[in-house]
């Protein structure tokens, strides 16, 4: 599911974000996308054996390699690699198994649905927090989310 009071749930829920495939090339959606979680509160955590450090943050070899509890797996990898990722996401028993834009396996999903995690394709985290967390707006987005509730 991932319709918006799920979006919204799993967002203000989460506190740490491991980032699979985060660049640290600040052209890079991945750094973009990580960098402004960090900047709105979020614990992000480097998944990349390319580099030992991103955005200050230890950066790990693999999922299994954080020693920390992980809420959201956040996926920058090609569709075919989510398989192994989801079920990474199941051993370190995080909440949520996040594809982003462009991103989807349906067998994945289902691995991780099956050991009770979220999961959520073809979608950007940052795009989505500031969509339902008012950020886009200020860039001139027309969200097209209309709700009366508040959202903290």
């Amino acid at each position: 599911m991932d319709d918006i009071a799920t979006l919204r749930r799993i967002l203000k829920d989460s506190k740490t974000i491991a980032v699979v495939g985060l660049s640290a090339n600040w052209w890079r959606p991945s750094y973009f996308a990580a960098k402004y979680m960090q900047e709105h509160g979020y614990r992000v955590i480097p998944v990349n054996p390319a580099y030992t450090e991103v955005l200050g943050e230890t950066c790990y070899k693999s999922l299994r390699d954080i020693p920390q509890k992980v809420d959201i797996v956040d996926c920058f990898r090609k569709s075919e690699e989510i398989p192994a990722l989801a079920a990474d996401a199941v051993a370190i028993r995080a909440k949520c198994l996040w594809m982003q834009l462009g991103v989807a396996n349906e067998a994945a999903a289902a691995t991780a649905r099956a050991a009770g995690l979220d999961v959520i394709m073809d979608r950007c985290v940052k795009i989505e927090h500031g969509r339902l967390f008012g950020g886009l707006n200020y860039a001139g987005v027309n969200t097209k989310v209309i709700s009366a509730k508040r959202a903290g």
